[in-house]
């Protein structure tokens, strides 16, 4: 492991400006489909991750602002499927299953590049699902809750 040793008997002062995280802000963007009220986040980075996110949400019916790391989302109107041309980009994009779950009561996503479930992460979403109570289904290259 690295390790930094400052040698000095000198206090360190300063300042740093920290950066947004895209493992934070993926969730955070999905979570803005569950209300109809505009949603301001900050430090949003500047990553084709997020950038897909956004294409989502767009493609749900969102309204989506962005400048300076700053994303506004007005998701006033949404629709339950996610579409496929968008979703395969990124495996994130499954994040939006229970927001829309949520929101509309019923949800389907494709799979990401439309690929066999397995032991992935997504299993620990479906199994949540089902034991609250939805039902989970796998068909054609969705998933529909």
């Amino acid at each position: 492991m690295d390790k930094i040793l400052v040698h000095g008997g000198n206090s360190l002062a300063g300042s740093i400006k920290i950066s947004g995280s895209k493992n934070s802000a993926l969730p955070i963007l999905a979570a803005t489909l569950l209300t109809r009220e505009p949603c301001t986040i900050h430090r949003v980075p500047d990553l084709s991750d997020t950038h897909y996110m956004l294409q989502i949400l767009i493609h749900l019916g969102a309204q989506v602002e962005r400048a300076s790391g700053i994303v506004t989302v007005t998701a006033d109107k949404v629709q339950s499927v996610a579409p496929y041309d968008v979703v395969r980009k990124m495996r994130a994009s499954v994040g939006v299953l229970g927001p829309l779950l949520g929101r509309c009561k019923e949800a389907t996503v494709s799979l990401p590049g439309g690929c066999v479930i397995g032991d992935r992460p997504i299993d620990l979403h479906l199994k949540g699902f089902e034991a609250l109570g939805a039902a989970v289904r796998v068909e054609g290259g969705n998933v529909k809750v």
